[in-house]
């Protein structure tokens, strides 16, 4: 995939430079809430970043005031009318694009501004890292209108715990980044789009510096170590998980260039 490439349907935009992906809800007109053709497109989208060695670091964003409203209602006054089975395999297509972007071998980004509820919600808590502006907001919202946070709710469990999706799922109440600051929801909050920007470019120069391979299993490691009890055989897999990347010629160089005193290989 080429440099300064940009794709795909004008809702959901892509354009990578220097190895970072930056993908673009663009439907401000509705608070880029999705609906089946922006989650086929963010879908479709993420399958072909997922087999970009080139991309490193992919960065989730909304365009205008809001990050994303989660569902379209539109769309879901005409799921209303659906059979079981196809209310199903509408959910099952968030489900697996959800799955994906939690997924990604890339680390992911989300930057968030304004208003993330409902499916908004369970994109950032799909995401690695989150940063978010002071004037941002979250909702489970999806109880306000009869309906649960059930495809997103995996992703929302891991990222801020039991009690507290126990609270928000059941109220579906607002709350701002402080809060979502507290629970585990945001990494770090900045306060305005400015510092978001700025402070977005400092992670990537940081992120951009670290072996890419050494990243990525990092991240699969995090994956492999999830909820596993401290057991021998888990002490033999991070043993060998180690001998094998001390083995590979990234981290040959990386040490290398450490006790030369230069930069790594990877970094231009």
């Amino acid at each position: 995939m080429s440099e300064n490439f940009q794709a795909g349907l004008d809702n959901v935009l892509l354009d990578i430079r220097d190895g970072v992906a930056t993908i673009t809800l663009n439907r401000p007109d509705v608070h880029n809430a999705f609906d089946d053709h922006v989650i086929a497109a963010l879908h479709g989208k993420l399958d072909a970043l997922a087999l970009e060695r080139d991309v490193r670091v992919i960065v989730l964003r909304g365009a205008g005031k809001n990050f994303s409203a989660g569902a379209d209602l539109v769309w879901m006054m005409k799921a209303a009318s659906y059979t079981e089975d196809q209310n199903k395999s509408d959910a099952l297509a968030l489900a697996g694009m959800l799955n994906k972007l939690h997924s990604m071998p890339q680390t992911t980004i989300a930057c968030v501004h304004g208003a993330a509820m409902g499916g908004g919600f369970g994109l950032v808590a799909c995401c690695d890292i989150v940063l978010a502006t002071e004037r941002a907001s979250f909702a489970l919202s999806e109880v306000k209108i009869g309906l649960i946070p059930a495809t997103i709710g995996p992703y929302v469990m891991k990222a801020i715990g039991e009690r507290h999706m126990r609270r928000f799922a059941q109220t579906g109440e607002r709350f701002g980044a402080g809060t979502a600051h507290q629970i585990g929801l945001v990494h770090e909050v900045v306060h305005d789009d400015a510092a978001l920007n700025d402070r977005l470019n400092e992670l990537l120069e940081t992120l951009l510096s670290n072996g890419p391979d050494a990243v990525r299993e990092a991240k699969a490691l995090c994956t492999e170590l999830s909820g596993q009890p401290i057991t021998p055989k888990l002490l033999d897999h991070t043993a060998t998980r180690i001998a094998e990347i001390r083995a590979g010629g990234e981290a040959k160089e990386g040490l290398g260039a450490f006790l030369e005193k230069r930069k790594p290989g990877w970094v231009k």
